[in-house]
């Protein structure tokens, strides 16, 4: 069986080794230099900045990739559990570390407000509620039959999936502080907190389970342990070279070819690129149906990300790991960037300090950051060659402001990607962060199919497909594959 694997993303690795370990010939295409898709690495005068995922949770997903070849995952990679998961700060100044130590987290709770303990406890409850039917029993499973998806509507009613995550929340937790830190994990799968069904509340409870990790030599080294993997089980490895075009017959897709005008044949097409840019761009009209093209069109896609990387000639060291600063106007600010498409001064942001961790990703002495902003996808016409510069500008401000004090003074080394850049070096539609919304109406069977709606022989994981974005959930979308393949 010879199977060819678009796109390195952790989807597709994840799909080539488990195929690979179910006796597929596997080839792997990547249309960069390097492996790793969102989980690239930029490398700058001493300073490693992972170029996505930061928040590993969910380990054993990555370890079971290793267990197939009876392989220790030791020996590839070191993953690190984090003591304080987020440190969140508030217009105010106020802050709240966020973590697995249940007692602080409730004596946190408790100096808010008191009358929410109960409440808390009530909506981790419900949460593992929706993690054992979400995560556990339908994650691993394809939703590519109406019948099936028919069938899961009385649960997802008792819990409660036609509520928002901010509704859900709601429900149980009466201060507004405390609302938007414990809704908030949408917004790191590309959905507004507001508009995302509750299904999603499962991520509290997964984070609680496992923890949070981090990979010792920042997330690039999870990609280089996988490629070494690869390597040694004699997956082919195509980098630098594009797929230009797909191969069809009667309806079924038997190969790809590459920019090079080299063809690769094969009985299978696994596509980790995003689902309705690959279909847009690749695949002809003429082979869609009008159920599909309503579908395309109907579509809503997730928040676009300003991403700046920097590094400093000094070490702040009173920040955490991981940081998230809410801007005032929380709400108007998602709808500014889900609804209306536009920018706005009242910024949220994800600081990432990885030095905090590791002292590895930066020269001695200095600091590495990220700081993703979410902003308007490409739908939003903002022109990036002009707002990128004033972003930076303003972001730089902010923490200045509120977190690291003579920011700009101490800067070193920086640069920033756009919704620009995800559109054009990662393919993804209208540039957004994660492909489409996390809405019930876009989750499930209402997602884009492992299993393509259109040819045979053709199969999508990662972010665009069931279960849906998160490092967990494209390792998840391979397992999906073991049950159709």
């Amino acid at each position: 069986m010879n199977t060819v694997v678009i796109g390195s993303g952790f989807g597709g690795i994840a799909a080539a080794i488990r195929l690979k370990a179910k006796g597929h010939n596997v080839t792997l295409v990547e249309k960069h230099k390097d492996l790793g898709g969102r989980a690239r690495v930029f490398k700058r005068n001493g300073f490693t900045f992972d170029g996505g995922p930061t928040v590993i949770t969910a380990p054993h997903l990555i370890y079971e990739l290793f267990k197939l070849f009876n392989k220790n995952p030791k020996d590839y990679i070191n993953l690190k559990p984090l003591d304080t998961w987020y440190r969140f700060i508030f217009e105010d100044g106020s802050k709240f570390d966020y973590s697995g130590n249940e007692k602080n987290m409730k004596d946190q709770i408790k100096e808010i407000s008191p009358d929410d303990i109960k409440g808390y406890e009530k909506l981790v409850n419900f949460t593992k509620k929706i993690f054992d039917k979400g995560f556990t029993e339908l994650s691993e499973v394809p939703f590519d039959k109406p019948s099936f998806m028919i069938k899961q509507i009385p649960a997802l009613i008792n819990l409660k999936s036609y509520k928002s995550v901010y509704a859900l929340v709601s429900s149980y937790i009466k201060n507004e502080k405390l609302r938007r830190l414990l809704s908030m994990h949408p917004l790191l799968v590309g959905g507004n907190p507001f508009t995302t069904t509750s299904i999603y509340g499962l991520i509290l409870y997964l984070e609680k389970k496992w923890g949070i990790h981090y990979s010792i030599g920042g997330t690039g080294q999870i990609v280089n342990g996988l490629e070494k993997l690869m390597i040694e089980e004699k997956i082919r490895i195509i980098k630098d070279r594009e797929v230009t075009n797909i191969i069809s017959k009667d309806n079924k897709i038997v190969g790809v070819k590459l920019e090079n005008n080299e063809e690769l044949i094969a009985d299978n097409v696994i596509c980790n690129a995003d689902p309705p840019a690959f279909y847009s761009k690749l695949i002809n009209s003429k082979n869609t149906n009008s159920i599909f093209n309503w579908k395309m069109k109907r579509m809503e896609y997730s928040m676009g990300l300003f991403v700046y990387y920097f590094g400093t000639k000094k070490t702040y060291s009173n920040i955490e790991h991981h940081t998230i600063k809410f801007g005032d106007k929380y709400k108007e600010h998602l709808d500014n960037i889900f609804k209306y498409k536009k920018l706005n001064r009242d910024i949220s942001y994800y600081l990432h300090r990885p030095t905090a961790t590791d002292k590895s990703m930066a020269p001695e002495g200095h600091d590495c950051f990220y700081v993703l902003v979410p902003v308007p996808n490409n739908q939003s016409g903002i022109d990036w060659s002009i707002e990128g510069d004033r972003i930076k500008n303003l972001v730089i401000d902010k923490m200045e402001e509120a977190l690291l004090p003579n920011l700009r003074e101490n800067i070193i080394e920086d640069f920033y990607l756009t919704p620009d850049y995800f559109e054009k070096e990662l393919n993804t539609k209208h540039g957004s962060g994660f492909s489409i919304q996390p809405k019930f109406s876009q989750s499930a069977f209402f997602r884009f199919h492992n299993k393509s709606e259109i040819f045979k022989g053709l199969y999508f994981v990662g972010a665009g497909t069931h279960p849906g974005a998160g490092v967990p959930g494209v390792l998840s979308s391979a397992k999906v594959l073991d049950k159709i393949l």
